[in-house]
This record gives structure tokens, sequence and C-alpha cells, in this order.
């Protein structure tokens, strides 16, 4: 009798074991989470859990919880769930570190899909880091996967706890998910005192804790639906701006240009910065061709990343700035879920032109493959397929060189015009050990080393530039190109970065050259530009047809030449708000429904030439 009173005075005190145990690894994990998010400020995260914003903290250590109970059901042991769950937090707090280190950005959800990109995540954190992580992923799915097969073995009371738990779990993560809807109470729950700051998802995470804002990235529409969207409203503005294209010389011209896009990976000038200086220029080769042509400076989204955004927005002449802010990747978020976005691609495929894209990786980062057929390419030429391979030195990407020699073996092919969509890797970071020495030796604020290294690769990109555009001069076909930067590389001290304004963080060269030296700029070389410009730039200063839209994007950028999200440039100066007079308002308002109603709305203007 005493023995069975003992066993039942144990149990609750067991389970109050328990409880507790789970509580602090939820408390201990989100502390862990804010620790990393705030670059490893200990005082920060202090403040921030149990003094500035203890009421987000609690809400941000329920959904762990949530998703801790998930694990422990699903595999049917406390023990090996929470060993799962402290090692995927502890590897999303240290790729939010990382993110937060190289890009001054932090992890959003749909960033997830990027973890089978293991040859990419290798070469940015370093092969040892890398392979512990993935050794304890393995260890840790292994001891998971045999506690979900062991789990049969339970009893059958332990089963309907466990499926019951599971299934509960299973629903409140669902309902978690739709933290974006407008009556989720969970959302209601942070807004009783978040602030979030959409244009900055930096401090929109730094107010909200890393909970606060993983949450806030999660599933949203594209575009909210502006109050005065309808048939009859994209109509008018289809007809307004279709009606103001003015004859061009496409119908006296005999054959129609090939169109180079280049997207050079993190090339930009870093003698732009203060607290950069080399002792010799290592942009000599891109400058020699620039000063000669239609150039200047491009406004990137994002620093030290964001390829695909940019990529994003020449492309298809959209806006990222348009977009909520919780839509971070359209190529993985957006495209995938279209069977048709209009673009120059599209536009170009609709003139008898053969379209190519060429990237010299694998095929799966940004899910490209898919976004390249979605968008209208005719072919995709990755690293598999090249003909040209060869790397300098001991870099690990393919050099530009091969890369343009892949472009010119296309415009070979004289009988069809040629759209090319190049996208660059040589100079993707790392920026250490890719060559033996550099040429360049900088005077800078802190990481020499890294630097003189990135003046190499640019150096090398500029002397292919210069071979390439010297190579066009013999293709009889006329031949223009787009070039530009995508973001500056991460590889600048908070020293530098205190010495520069935010807007020089974001800057990169572009310039458009021809090789009949047509351009009607081509004596501009200190242009400012976003990239969803480029292609009605492209055709307007080349005399090519215009379309509706590119007419629309011509007359918004006289008035705002470049913006993203906190950086607006009009007047000749720059804001962190956009302000408009009333025709410039009207011109921003048809940008932005005309995008709505492709992103999101009904798509009514794709039934009419707007786009052709």
């Amino acid at each position: 009798m005493k023995k069975k009173l003992q066993i039942v005075k144990k149990k609750p005190v067991k389970y109050t074991l328990i409880v507790i145990g789970l509580l602090l690894l939820v408390l201990i994990s989100n502390l862990y989470l804010q620790w990393c998010q705030n670059e490893l400020s200990l005082d920060l995260v202090v403040k921030f859990a149990f003094s500035w914003h203890t009421e987000k903290f609690i809400l941000g250590s329920l959904v762990l919880l949530i998703f801790l109970l998930f694990l422990c059901s699903l595999a049917g042991s406390l023990v090996l769930g929470s060993l799962l769950y402290t090692i995927t937090i502890g590897i999303l707090g240290f790729a939010d570190y990382q993110k937060m280190f190289y890009r001054s950005e932090p992890i959003y959800p749909d960033d997830l899909k990027m973890i089978t990109e293991f040859g990419l995540l290798r070469e940015m954190i370093g092969t040892i880091p890398f392979l512990f992580i993935l050794l304890v992923a393995v260890i840790g799915l292994f001891f998971f996967g045999r506690a979900i097969y062991k789990s049969r073995l339970l009893s059958k009371k332990m089963q309907i706890i466990r499926i019951s738990g599971f299934i509960l779990t299973l629903l409140l993560l669902i309902y978690v998910s739709n933290f974006n809807s407008q009556n989720n109470l969970l959302r209601k729950a942070y807004d009783r005192t978040a602030l979030w700051i959409p244009y900055s998802q930096k401090m929109n995470y730094y107010n909200t804790g890393f909970m606060g804002g993983f949450l806030y990235n999660l599933k949203v529409e594209a575009m909210d639906k502006p109050e005065n969207y309808s048939k009859k409203t994209i109509e008018e503005i289809t007809n307004k701006y279709t009606d103001k294209i003015k004859e061009t010389n496409t119908s006296s011209q005999e054959e129609q240009p090939n169109i180079i896009f280049v997207m050079s990976e993190s090339f930009s000038d870093p003698q732009n910065l203060t607290g950069v200086t080399a002792d010799k220029d290592p942009l000599k080769d891109y400058y020699d061709i620039a000063k000669t042509t239609y150039s200047g400076k491009m406004l990137s989204q994002n620093y030290g990343g964001g390829t695909a955004n940019i990529e994003f927005e020449a492309l298809t002449s959209f806006s990222m700035e348009l977009f909520n802010p919780q839509m971070t990747t359209p190529y993985t978020m957006l495209i995938p879920k279209m069977t048709e976005i209009p673009s120059i691609v599209s536009l170009l495929k609709g003139q008898d032109y053969q379209a190519t894209a060429i990237h010299p990786y694998n095929t799966s980062m940004y899910k490209r493959k898919d976004v390249y057929k979605t968008v209208g390419f005719d072919q995709f030429i990755s690293e598999d397929t090249m003909t040209y391979k060869e790397k300098l030195q001991k870099n690990p990407f393919i050099s530009d060189e091969s890369a343009y020699k892949e472009v010119l073996d296309l415009l070979e092919n004289d009988d069809d015009p040629q759209f090319v969509h190049l996208v660059t890797m040589q100079t993707h970071m790392p920026y250490s050990d890719k060559y033996t020495k550099s040429d360049y030796s900088s005077q800078s604020l802190g990481n020499k080393t890294a630097i003189d290294s990135y003046m190499q690769d640019v150096a090398y990109s500029s002397e292919a530039l210069k071979q390439f555009t010297t190579a066009l001069k013999d293709v009889k076909r006329r031949t223009l190109v787009v070039f530009w930067g995508d973001h500056l590389p991460s590889i600048y001290s908070d020293e530098i970065k205190a010495e520069n304004d935010e807007v020089r963080m974001h800057e990169t060269e572009f310039l458009m050259y021809d090789n009949q030296d047509k351009l009607s700029g081509k004596n501009t070389h200190d242009a400012l530009s976003s990239p969803f410009y480029f292609a009605p730039t492209l055709f307007d200063q080349s005399g090519m047809q215009m379309t509706g839209f590119y007419q629309l994007l011509t007359e918004l950028e006289k008035q705002v030449p470049a913006f993203e999200k906190g950086f607006y440039y009009k007047d000749n100066q720059w804001s962190k708000t956009l302000s408009l007079n009333e025709s410039q308002k009207e011109l921003y308002e048809d940008y932005r429904l005309i995008q709505y109603d492709i992103v999101s709305g009904e798509s009514y203007s794709l039934n009419t030439n707007f786009f052709k």
C-alpha cells in the first residue's frame, strides 16, 4: 500500500518536472534566437525579453512550445522530440546570425527553401562549419526517425495521447501559419503592442523579436487590393498609355537587334565608398566602356544579397517596392503560382526572338528552372550544359570570360534575333583564397584581405566585359547590352558602413552598350536608375517600338528615377519616404494598379495590347 502511495506521489512530481523542463527549453531557445538576431548582444536580449517587449516574447515562446510539442508527439518521445527541436532551433539561430552578419537582414520563412542548396551553403559558411552542422542534423534526424519507428510499440493509452497531441499541435501550427489573415487571434495579440516596420525587416525583427518578425513574413498576398481597382480602371490606364506611344524607327530598321542582359554578381566599385581606396583602379576596363556610353549607378534593393529580386525587377519591370513587405522572394513565393507573367522575354518572344537564360551554376537556385519556363525562355543553359567551364585559379565558380564565350556562340546564329539573359557567378562570395595574389592593395577601414581579393575579382570581371564588348563589334546584327551589378558584396566592416549613408551601400554600376554606337543617351555617364526601368530605357534609347507599359515606366522614370523601400530619389535628392505631386501620384498609382492586376488581380491588362 505504501509503495502505491509513493508511486502516486512521484507521478505529479515527474509530470511537473517535465512541464518545467519543456517550458525552460522553450524560453531558453527563444532567448537564443533573440541573441542571434541581436548580433550576440546579451544585454539587448535581456532587455527585450524582460523589460521592453515581454508580451511579444511570451507570444513567441507560445508558438515555439506548440512546435516543440508537435515534434514530441510526432516522435512519440519527449526526449527525442526535444533533441530535434534543439538542433532545429540551433541551426535556425546560427543561420540568422550569419545572414545578419553578411547581409544585414534576418532569416525569412521562405529562406528555408534554400536548405537543400548544400554547395552554396558550404561556400558561404565554410566547409568545416557546414560539415559539422550537416553531421549534427543527420544524427538528429536518424534518432528522430528511429523514435517514430519505435513509437508503434507504445501502449494504447500513450498512442491515444500521442495522436491527439499530434493532431492538436498540427492544427495549431496551420492556424499560426495564417498569421497574416485578418482575423488571426495570434496576429491580433501581437498587434496590441507590436510596431511593425514594413520598410525595414531588420528593424521589424528588432522591434517585434525574432519570432514576431518571422511570423510577420509568413504567407501573404503579393499586394493589397487598391480601392479603385476594377476592369474599367485598368482599361482606362492601358488605353491612356497605349495611345501615347510615339512612332519610332522600328518600321525603318532592316532587322531587329540582339539584346543581352548581363547581371554581374556583386559587381560594384569599392572606391565608391568612403573609407576604401586602392593603389590602382580595379574597374579601369569597365570605365573605359562606361565613359563612352549611357551609364551610371543602379539602386539595389539589398546589401550583400537579393540577386533573384533584382533579376525579377529587370526581367518583368515590376518593382519590389510595390509588394507587401512579406513578399521577400517572388521567384519562390509568387511566380510558381502563376502560369504567365509579362516580361521582356514574353515581349520579345512575340517578335520572333530566341530567348536564352544562362547561369553558370545549378538550376535549382531560386527555382530558376521553373521560373524561366514560366517567364518564357526557350532554353536555360546552366553549369551542367555549358560548353565553356573554365575557372580562374582557385575560384570555385565558372569565370565571366567563359560565360561571355557562351553568349557569343549563341550570337553566331544570325537567322533570328537573340535575347540572352546572363547571370554570372565569378564574383560570388566567399572572397578569400580565390587567387594566389591580388594585383590590388586597398587602404580600408577593416577587412582589407577580403576587399583586396574582391578588387581582383571585379578587375577580372571588368577585363572580361571589355573583351566581350570588343568581340561584339564583329557581330553583324546590331547588339544591345544592359550590364549591371546586382548588389554590393557583404565584406565591408561596420566602420566602413558607418562612414557611408545607406544609399551608398545600395549603389552598384550599370551601363547600356550598343555595338553600333547609336544610343540616344550615350553621352550620359552619371545616370541613376532602378532595374525595373532597364528594359523601357533601352527600348526608348535604341529606337525600338515601345509598349504601353514601357511608356508608363518611361514617364514615371522622368519623375522618380530610382526607388526601393526606404530609398526614393526625386528632384535630385534622396528621401526615406515618397512625396508626390498630383501628376506624379497619378503615374505611380497607374503603375501600382497595373502591377496589382498582374500579380494579385484578375489580369485584365493581359487581354489588351498593353504589354505588346
